[in-house]
This record gives structure tokens, C-alpha cells and sequence, in this order.
């Protein structure tokens, strides 16, 4: 692992806004908290003008009913949760569980893993379009949609924690974050707010409504997960390696990059084979 010196040079203020929000007696509401739930009901009500816009659609036909995202909200919350927080004990820190498997149900303590939310998500996303006779590439366009910016949210909330930082470096905008020792880092949950929220998002946004892509089902959600990974391994370079993982085969290569990497590649398949559908009748 490698050993850094203390960067004696200016860094950006840290804003030191509290975790949490507000607190009655022993119940604490946290940002981090907020940011999921208000991320999960941004991609319920996003995906709800989707499917109620029947220009975005094969011949106008509606894939699914509004009510049906109703009653997948529940759904997605536990594969969100569930996945997030099983991927994080498996990718991430499987030892420490092992000695201490009562740690796996403090969620509040932290310790979230995207990979593994998102195949909860996955998960719950075909059990749900299976069981209402939904189209499940259609099914993981529409939730992909407006996934980028819960996405955004929780890493401005992983900014505020001060946590998951980034890498020593003397870049005029580094910050020397409470929790980094005396290094001014590289504030790269702010890369991943902007490059896995803000801009994935306005690229599906353009694929969805000028592009037409919900028409050829299984793009826009390729185009999300191949971003996403790419976003991913970009911000990998300048984010600080979980500490008991470190490097992986003592080099460059993080964990993250090993999980983002068949996400791109999955990614670009779901793109090449999603085809246009035409539901009109044939006057041959």
C-alpha cells in the first residue's frame, strides 16, 4: 500500500454541514437516509410521465399503467436495500462480518455497495414485470430513466459524511476532508455527482425524448449501465481505495473497476440488440 506525505498546501474549506438533519431523542433523519427515499420517488414519478407519454412509444401503445410503478416502489426500495447492503458484506468487507455477522443488520453504521443495489434492483425488476405480464427490458428502461439522479443525490450525501474520498492530490479545488488525515484529496463524490447523476441522466433524457430509444426496448437501459461503468472506472483513478481492500494484484486496479468493467460490457450488448418494435399491422 502506498505511503503518503501530508500536502502542506491550500485546500478548499470543507462545508461542514451536519449528517443529520434533525434528531428527536435516540430517532436521527440523515441526509444519506433522505437521498435514497427521495431518489427512489424522483425515478417513481419520472418513470410515470414515461409511460403515461405516448409519444415515446411504438405506435402510442402505453407499456404498462401508472399504477403498476405504484406498486413497484416497494419492490424496488428492498432490492435497493437489500442488494446495496448484501453487495457491500460480499464485495467489500466479508471478513469483518464473518467475525462479526450482527454488523450486517447496523445499516446505520454505513456501508452501501452500488453493485450490489443495483443487482437487487435487477432482481426485483423481472420478478415484478414477470408477475404483470410487462415487457422486462421495457421494465429496466423506464426505472433506468430516472435512476441517474437518486444516484447523484446519495454521492453529494456521501460528500457531506465525508467519506469515500478521494485521492492525495495538490489540485486547486482538493479538500482536506475531517475524516482524511492531513491530505487535501480529491473531492470525487462530487465527480461521481456530476458524471453518474447530472450527466447520465440529461444522456438518457436526450436518448428518451429526442432520440425516441424507449422504442427499441432494452437502449436506454444499456445505455445507463454502459455509462454508468464508465463513469465508475473514470472516477476509480482519483477515488481512495476502500481501506481493507487497498489496490487489487498490487497495482492500479480497484474493486470498483473489477464490478464496472462487465457493466460496460453488458451495457453495450443491451444497446446492439435492442431493435426497434413495430406493433403495426402489415399492409403487405
Amino acid at each position: 500500500m502506498s505511503t503518503y506525505l501530508a500536502l502542506p498546501l491550500a485546500a478548499l474549506p470543507f462545508p461542514n454541514i451536519d449528517p443529520v438533519i434533525v434528531q428527536i431523542g435516540p430517532l436521527a433523519i440523515h441526509w444519506y437516509g433522505v437521498a435514497y427515499i427521495v431518489g427512489i420517488l424522483f425515478a417513481w414519478w419520472y418513470g410515470k410521465r414515461l409511460v403515461t407519454n405516448p409519444r415515446l412509444w411504438p405506435d402510442g401503445r402505453l407499456p404498462m399503467k401508472p399504477e403498476d410503478l405504484d406498486d413497484f416502489i416497494v419492490w424496488a426500495a428492498a432490492g435497493v436495500v437489500l442488494g446495496g447492503r448484501i453487495g457491500y458484506v460480499l464485495f467489500y468487507d466479508l471478513a469483518r462480518y464473518m467475525e462479526h455477522p450482527l454488523d450486517i443488520f447496523a445499516v446505520w453504521q454505513g456501508g452501501m455497495s452500488f453493485h450490489g443495489g443495483f443487482l437487487g434492483t435487477v432482481l426485483a425488476i423481472i420478478l415484478f414485470a414477470r408477475s404483470r405480464g410487462i415487457s422486462v427490458w421495457t421494465m429496466f428502461d423506464v426505472i433506468a430513466a430516472g435512476v441517474p439522479v437518486a444516484l447523484g443525490l446519495v454521492r453529494l450525501t456521501n460528500f457531506i459524511n465525508s467519506e469515500l474520498w478521494g485521492r492525495p492530490t495538490d489540485v486547486p479545488w482538493a479538500i482536506e476532508f475531517p475524516t482524511g488525515g492531513p491530505f487535501t484529496r480529491h473531492p470525487s463524490q462530487l465527480y461521481e455527482a456530476a458524471l453518474e447523476g447530472l450527466v447520465l441522466f440529461l444522456v438518457l433524457r436526450i436518448l428518451t425524448h429526442s432520440f425516441l430509444k424507449l422504442k427499441s426496448p432494452g437502449f436506454v437501459s444499456g445505455a445507463f449501465v454502459a455509462g454508468y461503468g464508465a463513469s465508475r472506472i473514470f472516477v476509480e483513478f482519483f477515488r481512495e481505495p476502500d481501506q481493507q481492500i487497498g489496490y487489487l494484484f498490487g497495482g492500479w486496479l480497484t474493486m470498483g473497476m473489477v464490478l464496472s468493467v462487465p457493466m460496460v460490457l453488458i451495457g453495450i450488448w443491451a444497446m446492439l440488440r435492442a431493435k426497434p418494435v413495430n406493433t403495426a399491422p402489415s399492409t403487405a
